[in-house]
């Protein structure tokens, strides 16, 4: 085996009188990758930054040995660290809409480390690499898409152009900090081809992920963190294959997927109900209480052509039912649920809530029933005021302060959280005081935006349970949308697949998810990384 490209012994990172991170040691060889796995706040994404000098000022680092390519980087200056990022060890960050500068073109962005590093063609190369960079992470439009700004690309494409400006100088090594976490299936399975091919040219890869079918394929050793220590290591084969610790098997528990249907995923979450039942109709006599009929809807992009990105989309929705909406970044998705909550209007078809007009009416007329259908989105922090506690966030659409408490519980969050700011909170409290809000108004139908996307696999694993357990108890009809089709298998009854603004296939979530009949479709399943190991789920 050759000499290792990064030896690490013992670091250790404290945040005050917090240990972040405790005596946490590795070595890597080049042409190999390391998968560090955990849940929110073990100290993964901690470690990560520290191996670029990005840790902070507030940060107390530690370390027994550091060494990159043969050389002490243990005391490298932030001045000295800006040398090494970028050239010889690229960095990808999981949130792509802060990492990128708002008022630059994408394009800019991407280039700005050959530019930095002094780039030696000419602009016009320098433009074509870029081009070429984005073409290879998967960027649509990879010419138009350089001249935008970020906020006018999708969650998914911002997060390509991240992974393409790091790979722009080739570095040694690649840090990747859930690179994936917003991309769809297929997308995803390009990057992660793309990362393969850079390892398999002798690069070295530290991914940093809670998705641990993705782990179990790019892996050749994985570290299990738990707040903040290793709990377990050793090669994918045999951490996935015989998990040791129980934590490890507890996170392999926790993913969601076609043998996971009927049965708790978190086994801290106490059951309301036994299980998710198969499948639901609405019951004899009722009609649907959410319809689409033909929906059309067109932008027109920087360039000044119109795009149509909704195209005669209808389905129904019952009572009590999920149905989930799958399709790859662009493919409509995301329209489809803000025509459905009059966010946007359509060019032309209708939308129905509770057997009545909805779409067509105007803003004052529909402002009286908009208590009936409510939204959870992927990212609760950009939807709260940073300013307001809990329990104002959640009060601003309940009737009184007794039923904020009522709401709290029914969440499962303690009371003593609601003086808190959002930015006290973790990721998965977040989301459940955005779950309070949205049921809050008592609504018939909760639309879910990628939901559970950013949180990790155990926290993923509590909300999916709670999403399914408000759906029995209260009889509430949830359009889930996401790109996960593990999770969308999970917890839906009907499933519509969407590609280029149509839905192409639409059935039981069985039926499409296991004998699809569409092209698409079968991409989209096929391109579903797998767990390397499957541990058997029981219901509780």
């Amino acid at each position: 085996m050759s000499a290792p490209l990064i030896r690490l012994e013992g670091l250790r990172v404290a945040f005050g009188p917090t240990e972040a991170v405790r005596e946490v040691s590795f070595e890597l060889q080049p042409g190999r990758s390391l998968a560090i796995v955990g849940e929110s706040g073990s100290g993964k994404s901690v470690t990560a930054r520290t191996l670029v000098g990005l840790t902070g000022g507030r940060a107390q680092v530690g370390v027994d040995r550091y060494e990159y390519l043969g050389r002490d980087v243990s005391a490298l200056s932030d001045r000295e660290w800006r040398k090494v990022r970028g050239k010889e060890i690229g960095f990808v960050t999981q949130d792509a809409l802060v990492s990128l500068d708002g008022l630059r073109p994408v394009g800019k962005e991407v280039g700005e480390g050959p530019r930095l590093h002094g780039w030696s063609g000419s602009k016009d190369e320098l433009r074509a690499r870029v081009v070429e960079l984005l073409r290879d992470v998967g960027v649509p439009e990879p010419e138009l898409k350089a001249r935008q700004l970020p906020h006018e690309l999708s969650g998914g494409q911002r997060q390509r152009a991240l992974i393409a400006s790091a790979l722009a100088l080739d570095p040694s090594l690649l840090i990747a900090d859930e690179p994936t976490t917003a991309l769809d299936v297929t997308i995803q399975a390009q990057v992660l081809e793309l990362l393969e091919a850079t390892r398999a040219r002798g690069k070295a890869l530290i991914l940093i992920s809670h998705d641990l079918a993705v782990v179990s394929r790019m892996a050749d050793f994985v570290l299990v963190m738990r707040e903040g220590e290793v709990v377990e290591r050793g090669p994918a084969a045999q951490v996935f294959g015989d998990p040791q610790h129980e934590y490890t098997r507890k996170l392999l528990d926790a993913v969601p997927s076609a043998h996971s249907r009927g049965a708790r995923l978190s086994p801290s979450s106490a059951p309301r109900l036994a299980v998710v039942p198969e499948h639901r109709t609405a019951p004899a006599g009722e009609g649907p209480l959410l319809r689409a009929r033909d929906l059309v809807k067109s932008f027109r992009g920087p360039d000044k052509l119109a795009r149509t990105v909704v195209q005669d989309v209808s389905f129904d929705l019952a009572r009590g039912e999920t149905l989930g909406i799958v399709g790859e970044s662009g493919s409509g998705k995301s329209t489809t649920a803000r025509l459905v909550l009059a966010l946007e209007t359509a060019d032309s078809g209708v939308v129905e809530l509770g057997g009545r007009a909805w779409s067509t009416l105007s803003e004052r007329e529909r402002r009286p029933r908009r208590r009936e259908i409510s939204v959870i989105y992927q990212d609760p922090l950009s939807s709260f005021d940073p300013r307001w506690p809990v329990e104002r966030i959640v009060g601003d659409a309940a009737e009184d302060a007794a039923q904020v408490s009522e709401l709290l519980d029914l969440v499962g969050l303690e009371r003593s959280l609601r003086d808190r700011r959002p930015l006290e909170l973790s990721g998965g409290q977040r989301q459940r005081v955005a779950i309070a809000r949205a049921l809050a108004p008592r609504p018939s139908v909760i639309v879910c935006d990628e939901p559970v996307s950013a949180l990790d696999v155990s926290i993923q694993a509590q909300v999916l349970d709670l999403l399914a357990d408000l759906r029995d108890e209260l009889d509430v009809s949830l359009l889930f949308i996401s790109h996960d089709l593990g999770v969308v298998h999970h917890l839906s009854d009907r499933v519509l697949v969407m590609s280029e603004g149509r839905v192409v296939e639409q059935g039981t979530a069985d039926a499409v998810f296991l004998n699809p009949k569409h092209d698409y479709t079968q991409r989209l399943v096929a391109a579903v990384p797998r767990l390397g190991y499957q541990r058997e789920q029981v219901a509780a």
